[in-house]
Parts: C-alpha cells; sequence; structure tokens
C-alpha cells in the first residue's frame, strides 16, 4: 500500500514539474501532454478560448499555451487577433491593433507621490469600482531639456535594459510636442514570421536598448485659454491613412497575417523620418485630430459626448478621429478611434480601437497630464 502511495506522490510530481518547465521536458524528448489526438486537443482548448473569454479567467488560455510545443501551436491558431475578437490575451497584444467594431475599454490610475500611471483594461463598464487586468505602467522622469515617461510590460519595474521595457514618450522643453518611441523595430513583425508562437508569448524579442519612433503629437495655441478645449493632433508615422478604409490593414496586421511577407520597407523608412503633418499627409500617414466640441449655452462650456464614459469636466479630456486630409470627411473619420477623460482625482478612462494599439494609445493619453503653459 505504501509503494502504490510512494507510485502516485511522484507520478503527481512528474506532472508538475511537466507543466511548470515544458521547456526542459522538450528538450528531452517530448511531453506527455503532447500525446492526445489532434482533434481531441484542438476541441477542448477551443472550448477553453470560448469560455474562458474575461479576465481573470482568461489567464487559463495563456498557461494552456505554455505546456508545451503542440498546445501552444494549437492555442496560437485559436486565439485572433485583438482587431477581430476584441479580446487582450497575450503581452504582445499591447503591441497590436485594438478592435474594429467597438472600443476597448480601460482605464489609467495615476499615482502623483511616484510619478506612476498604470494602465489597465476594464473588467466592468465602471472604472470606479473595477480591479481590472494590468497592461502597462509608465513613470515621468523629468530631464534638464525635456520629460520621458518609460513605459513598461511591469508595474514596478522602469529598467530599458530589460525585456519588461516597451518604450517611452518624450517631450520637448516646453510640453508641446511628444515623440512616441517604440521598443521594437515596426519590421520585427515581419523578420520574425518563423518564431510567431513565441511572440505570442512573451516580448522577448524586444531589444531594450533600441528606440523607434512611432508616432509625434504636438499641441496647438488656445486662443480661447483654460475656458476651451485642447487642440491636439498626432502623426502616427507607421500606420498608413488607408488603413481606416474598408478593408484597409496597417502594417502591424499584415505582418501579422502573413507573416512570410515582409513589411514594405520603402514606406517605414519614410514615415520614420516625417515631422509634420504636412509631409505625413502627403505621403499617406494616418493623422489624428481632436474631434471639435460643441459649446453648451445652459451649461456655458464645451461639450463631447463620452457615452458615460467621463463624469468630471477636464482640460485633459479629448476625442480623436482620423483627418480627412484634403478629402471630403466620410463614415471613417467620425468614428472616435481614441478617446480619454476623467472620473476621479487620479482615475480616467481610456477608450480605443483599430488601428491604434494599446501601447499608442497610452503613450498618447500620457502627454495629455503635461502643463502646457505656452498653450493654455
Amino acid at each position: 500500500m505504501a509503494i502504490k502511495c510512494i507510485a502516485r506522490l511522484r507520478s503527481r510530481r512528474v506532472v508538475q514539474d511537466q507543466l511548470q518547465t515544458p521547456n526542459e521536458v522538450e528538450a528531452e524528448g517530448g511531453c506527455c501532454w503532447a500525446n492526445l489526438p489532434q482533434e481531441l486537443l484542438w476541441e477542448v482548448l477551443l472550448r477553453i478560448e470560448e469560455t474562458e473569454s474575461i479576465w481573470p479567467q482568461r489567464k487559463n488560455v495563456v498557461a494552456c499555451a505554455g505546456v508545451c510545443r503542440s498546445w501552444r501551436f494549437i492555442i496560437q491558431q485559436i486565439v485572433k487577433l485583438p482587431q477581430l475578437s476584441g479580446k487582450l490575451t497575450f503581452p504582445i497584444s499591447v503591441k497590436q491593433p485594438g478592435p474594429k467594431d467597438s472600443l476597448l475599454q480601460c482605464f489609467i490610475k495615476r499615482n502623483r507621490s511616484t510619478q506612476t500611471y498604470y494602465l489597465y483594461l476594464g473588467l466592468t463598464n465602471s472604472a470606479l469600482s473595477d480591479g481590472g487586468k494590468f497592461l502597462l505602467a509608465a513613470r515621468k522622469c523629468r530631464r534638464p531639456t525635456c520629460t520621458d515617461y518609460i513605459i513598461s510590460l511591469q508595474a514596478e519595474d522602469f529598467s530599458k535594459g530589460t525585456n519588461t521595457y516597451a518604450g517611452r514618450l518624450r517631450s520637448n522643453f516646453l510640453g508641446t510636442k511628444f515623440t512616441v518611441f517604440d521598443g521594437q523595430s515596426p519590421q520585427a513583425g515581419a523578420k520574425m514570421g518563423k518564431s510567431r508562437s513565441s511572440r505570442l508569448a512573451n516580448l522577448r524579442q524586444v531589444s531594450p536598448s533600441s528606440n523607434y519612433p512611432m508616432a509625434h503629437i504636438s499641441y496647438e495655441l488656445n486662443l480661447l485659454g483654460s475656458r476651451g478645449p485642447r487642440r491636439m493632433q498626432c502623426n502616427m508615422s507607421t500606420i498608413p491613412a488607408t488603413s481606416i478604409a474598408p478593408g484597409g490593414l496597417d502594417p502591424t496586421t499584415q505582418a501579422e497575417l502573413n507573416p512570410y511577407q515582409s513589411t514594405p520597407t520603402s514606406f517605414l523608412s519614410k514615415s520614420a523620418s516625417m515631422e509634420n503633418s504636412v509631409s505625413d499627409q502627403k505621403n499617406g500617414v494616418l493623422v489624428l485630430i481632436n474631434k471639435a466640441p460643441r459649446w453648451h449655452e445652459q451649461l456655458q462650456c464645451w461639450c463631447l459626448n463620452f457615452h458615460g464614459r467621463v463624469t468630471i469636466a477636464s482640460v485633459k479630456n479629448f476625442q480623436l478621429v482620423a483627418s480627412p486630409e484634403n478629402e471630403p470627411a466620410g463614415p471613417e473619420h467620425e468614428k472616435i478611434i481614441l478617446q480619454f477623460g476623467k472620473v476621479g482625482k487620479d482615475l480616467f478612462t481610456m477608450d480605443y480601437r483599430y488601428p491604434i494599439s494599446a501601447f499608442q494609445a497610452f503613450a498618447i493619453c500620457l502627454s495629455s497630464f503635461e502643463t502646457r503653459i505656452a498653450c493654455e
């Protein structure tokens, strides 16, 4: 009887070791979980992905991707891109475009004492009572001639020399112009087509010491002072203007859907050097502008319809839509791509959609926290 108990304990330990260190098991020659019939395994994982659709239950989908290589391959096929499913599953999801059909609701918490900002995925419609799923964090670093916001995948690690480094936001001395830098090359998605499974599970392919400009944000002079809304413009250097057209795709999505087809380097090389809206629009780069607010006679203030997502009036509140450039505005130019607003003393909602990612939306919202004496 004792021998049977010991044998059972040993078998349990073996299973636990296989679950905890799948890479080591694969190196030794295979995993017992990989021997399940493919049809059965596909059906089981598909049901897990469908039922565990929200966090924190969705962590089970991530756990399945780490069991062994065959499980990871099937999860890779089952889990759809955020723009198609509206779900954020793996860490790489924060660098992928948001959903096309709706706004993905998030919120930002600000810690004034540490100058730190935390981005969470909303789990309910109310950010005040929602614990949220942590996505990104940023810490403000003042320098003599500029201000940096270091963006990280971890809440407490803001070192540029680690794999948790996602990118940064840098402002000029006056806080009127900002540049968003990505820690990963925009061409990395095409170059790493054969290692797509590893990119789904983590961001270890990111080079912590590299910075690639991907967006330029500018704030213009506000003639109405603090009473009027801020005027801002975002030039998305790595997203073509055609991405918002019916059937249009951005380079990131094209690399994900066609991992063996290289991203057009001519577009990326040109867009990386653009620094003003005129050249951006001529080269077909997506430009985001403020949605014009309306003056409310009864309230005697400028108003935007946030559909209940913003409850406190603030000069920081904004909604961004795509600029029609020199063409007539169409329905795609009326859709709100990013909205940001205040709901508490240090609590703000952030809702975004395709073609920008959570990382890009977070960086744009961080620029709104800067005080601009020259603009207000």
